[in-house]
């Protein structure tokens, strides 16, 4: 066949989540939307700040329309990106520029920009595992080969033994993501410290730059008074990717960013790269409406009191069924460990009860799945002796 190999590869066959997804859409529509209890798919359930929707709204009844719906520099609209400048100055004390800020469809855009940027044929970049499962699509498309560093067992936090002997001198880039899909964990100060410190020390060995690439759509997704460090106050040579989709729940318009540090060697050099490879991979001037309405809401976050709540509901309850689950503090995922040693097993026999859960093999681990709990409320309640069932099953 006359087509690319890999591309076939990857379109004809769906990730696991977006395949429980469609069957979960199928199911539905056969026995009721209330009957199936779907936690597949990070699909926020809270609405997004009033003031989203008023933007939207003033922006449409404006009489420059032609502006609205017209092409942005290909970097993005330089108001927008002052706006989120300031924003993250404001938030984290830091001295962030416009010219160093590169306007994008989101997250998904912004990490496969970076790492075309950065990535040479050869080039290695270590994830953590758990890991979100498109970074091996992302990271191979860019040429670059994908090192799995293990998590601490109990904790989730960096093992910070493995990464020793997962970075060499191959080693481009490093990515985190704090709180983390699928376990909603987040990464201590003193992780981020101890992180920093042993990049420092392999740069140096090694003679080269090694980027942190911080992937940060749930950044502002965190209960009670964790806090999420900025990597740009801990480290010089790091690079946010970020995503509107969760703080202001719009991840249908693709819209975020990619920040490149200003402490950042050759920071001008990096964001050149980055434009390129924006020009490169077609990803030039991201959405221009919603690039306006950033530049009037990037200080917005939505209520995650709800995420917290269903947190809460299912976290006590699979607890006492005898499920063990990894406590999020941030995000809105749930890592429980599978009965049995098999998550494919584990995920077919919830399906029997109408659950729908994720199998995280491909995110780096194995006999756990991950539950979405950014659905309504009772959905949660009601799925409740659904799980109790699916735990006697097993014992």
């Amino acid at each position: 066949m006359d087509i690319n190999e890999k591309s076939y590869e990857l379109g004809s066959k769906r990730s696991v989540i977006r395949e429980l997804f469609e069957y979960g859409k199928k199911r539905k529509a056969e026995i009721g939307e209330d009957k199936v209890f779907d936690f597949s798919l990070g699909n926020p359930s809270v609405k997004p700040p009033k003031k989203v929707k008023d933007t939207l709204i003033k922006l449409l009844n404006s009489d420059n329309e032609t502006a609205l719906h017209g092409y942005t520099s290909a970097q993005g609209d330089i108001a927008t990106r002052g706006a989120v400048a300031d924003s993250l100055n404001k938030l984290y004390r830091g001295k962030i520029l416009p010219d160093l800020i590169y306007m994008t469809c989101g997250a998904a855009a912004s990490l496969t920009i970076t790492l075309k940027a950065l990535s040479n044929c050869g080039d290695e970049c270590v994830v953590f595992a758990p890991f979100f499962t498109e970074y091996r699509v992302f990271i191979e498309n860019a040429g670059a080969k994908v090192v799995v560093s293990k998590p601490e067992e109990k904790t989730f936090q960096i093992d910070f033994d493995d990464l020793q002997n997962k970075i060499t001198a191959k080693t481009k880039a490093v990515i985190i993501n704090s709180p983390n899909n699928p376990s909603g964990v987040i990464y201590t100060e003193s992780t981020i410290e101890r992180l920093s410190k042993i990049l420092n020390g392999k740069e140096k060995e090694y003679g080269h730059a090694i980027y942190l690439i911080s992937d940060e759509p749930y950044r502002e997704l965190v209960y009670g008074e964790k806090i999420v460090p900025f990597v740009m106050n801990y480290y010089q040579n790091s690079i946010v990717c970020y995503s509107y989709s969760k703080s202001l729940s719009l991840p249908g318009e693709r819209i975020g960013y990619i920040a490149v540090s200003p402490e950042c060697k050759g920071s001008g050099k990096v964001f050149n790269a980055v434009c390129g490879a924006g020009r490169s991979l077609g990803f030039v001037c991201a959405p221009s409406m919603f690039q306006k309405l950033i530049a009037e809401c990037a200080d917005l976050t939505v209520d995650v009191s709800a995420y917290k709540e269903n947190r809460d509901i299912l976290y006590e309850n699979l607890k006492s069924f005898g499920y063990e689950c990894v406590n999020p503090d941030g995000a809105f995922y749930l890592l429980v460990k599978c009965f049995g040693d098999s998550a494919a097993t584990f995920c077919e026999k919830a399906k029997k009860h109408e659950i729908l859960v994720v199998p995280c093999d491909d995110f780096g681990i194995s006999g756990y799945v991950r539950i979405a709990y950014c659905v309504k409320k009772e959905t949660i309640v009601n799925s409740l002796p659904h799980f109790l069932a699916l735990a006697e099953e097993y014992k």
